[in-house]
């Protein structure tokens, strides 16, 4: 008797989507394109990353852009694991029990930052509903760190929501990381299907601490379209981010990463981007990546130079 590898795979990944009718994924229009992994640099870049036993989103998520940013050094990692407590209905990372946490991954964060010499990083982590601080603690070890290896590099993270425990959030927002990063995902009308193990206003309350807290602290919060959103619906969410002092929104399309996902609605034209961009720079957002393509720290590097000047410019013309 022979088994299907594949599908044997995807069930010890995701065992809580089994259950799952499969939904056809179609095909892409022509405007989702993204380069295949290849090149000398990507090979490096994945050589480094395995030498020093590091998790990347990049890999895990099944990103789109993976050849791009690799062969450009940028890598997003990942810490606390390989293995997410919760199980959204759109995202590739495994589900289950995790691991203990590693002690030394922190350190190994930050020689791999120092020895890609990277001016930016992005760190993101699975959620860590088993550990009693959500993995707080081990977040400030990673940006602290990431600060004593490469002091020049500025730090943007990607945490989760931590349960709502405000403590938690204080203590990582108190280890100054240059963007908090924490993506709302969807509209509230699909947290049910989408995100069932996270909240929509808890996402809003983090993100509006952290600058209350650090007004000097970016903060950044991703959207994906593609999931059965109105325009109106997207536009209410860009609301609420305004309303907790968001500087930054992400937009991309949702991508069905297997049959067994939530499937994809329809897919946005590069249009309807571009239209999506003009209404956030209306709402006062400092900085705006809407684009197919677009993930959270998709040319984050770049965008957070803008970022900075965008702020400057802001505060140059208070003061004329």
């Amino acid at each position: 008797m022979t088994y299907n590898t594949e599908l044997l795979d995807r069930a010890k990944r995701h065992p809580e989507k089994q259950k799952n009718p499969d939904r056809p994924m179609g095909r892409k229009p022509s405007w989702i394109r993204a380069k295949a992994p290849t090149g000398k640099v990507y090979k490096e870049t994945k050589e480094m990353i395995q030498g020093l036993n590091l998790t990347t989103v990049c890999e895990e998520a099944g990103c789109p852009n993976i050849g791009e940013c690799w062969e450009k050094k940028h890598a997003t990692f990942m810490v606390m694991g390989e293995i997410c407590t919760r199980a959204c209905s759109f995202c590739n990372v495994a589900t289950g029990k995790p691991d203990a946490l590693d002690k030394y991954e922190p350190l190994r964060v930050g020689v791999a930052v120092e020895k890609m010499d990277l001016e930016h990083v992005v760190i993101t982590s699975v959620d860590r509903d088993d550990l009693d601080d959500g993995g707080a603690r081990h977040w400030v070890k990673t940006i602290e760190a990431i600060r004593f290896k490469a002091p020049k590099t500025t730090v943007e993270i990607l945490p989760g929501d931590f349960k709502g425990d405000m403590d938690a959030i204080d203590m990582v927002a108190d280890a100054k990381p240059d963007v908090f990063n924490h993506n709302l995902e969807t509209i509230p009308r699909l947290y049910p299907t989408i995100r069932p193990g996270a909240r929509y206003f808890r996402s809003l309350r983090l993100l509006e601490r952290v600058k209350d807290r650090h007004p000097e602290t970016f903060t950044k919060s991703g959207l994906m379209v593609g999931l059965g959103e109105t325009k109106e619906e997207v536009g209410q969410v860009m609301d609420d981010m305004r309303a907790a002092k968001v500087d930054f929104i992400t937009i991309g399309q949702y991508l069905q990463p297997s049959p067994k996902h939530a499937p994809v609605d329809r897919f946005w034209t590069p249009q309807e981007f571009e239209g999506l961009e003009r209404m956030a720079r209306a709402k006062g957002f400092l900085m705006v990546s809407a684009t197919p393509l677009t993930r959270s720290s998709y040319h984050a590097g770049d965008d957070f130079s803008k970022l900075k000047a965008a702020r400057d410019a802001k505060l140059a013309s208070k003061t004329s």
